[in-house]
């Protein structure tokens, strides 16, 4: 299952085949038991998000609640999507370090963590990841980044302005 058209994360797991359900169930109960408050858990982009209410706020680039961490089932493996340390150099080290202290091979991307049961994770690791960063600290911290982003963008095009009038 690549994306669901399932519309409640209940039925996202009956959908799947019985070794991913219990996967993606075990890791989502332990993202549940460590979500902060304000975080809401929903079906988006076919895969069960952790995202911050699109009315508490509204001012994403894409119009979407701004997501904290998905779950997801591919066709070969199951994904653990963690934004909190994509983009966070100190949080991705901290959440590695806790793998291989736990002695797990982390099969990571950016944010994605690749797994095919859940023995293959340091669920403490998850669970404090999850943790760790409120809602709050989490809309600071994107709009830190959009801010980069868009300081970034006025910055490059004011240098080809710059060469252009030369």
């Amino acid at each position: 299952m690549v994306s669901s058209r399932a519309t409640t994360p209940e039925q996202y797991l009956k959908e799947l085949p019985e070794h991913q359900r219990a996967a993606i169930a075990g890791v989502r109960k332990v993202i549940l038991e460590n979500l902060p408050k304000g975080y809401r858990e929903s079906m988006g982009y076919g895969m069960i998000t952790y995202s911050i209410p699109i009315e508490r706020y509204p001012a994403t680039y894409n119009c979407q609640p701004l997501c904290y961490a998905a779950l997801a089932a591919q066709k070969n493996h199951c994904s653990v999507y963690l934004m909190n340390i994509y983009g966070d150099s100190k949080e991705a080290a901290a959440f590695t370090a806790a793998f291989k202290k736990a002695g797990k091979k982390l099969d990571m991307g950016k944010s994605c963590v690749r797994f095919r049961s859940i023995d293959d994770l340091a669920l403490d690791a998850i669970g404090n990841t999850i943790r760790g960063v409120p809602p709050q600290a989490f809309i600071e911290r994107y709009e830190a980044s959009r801010a980069k982003t868009a300081a970034g963008r006025r910055k490059a095009s004011a240098g080809k302005r710059k060469v252009k009038g030369r």
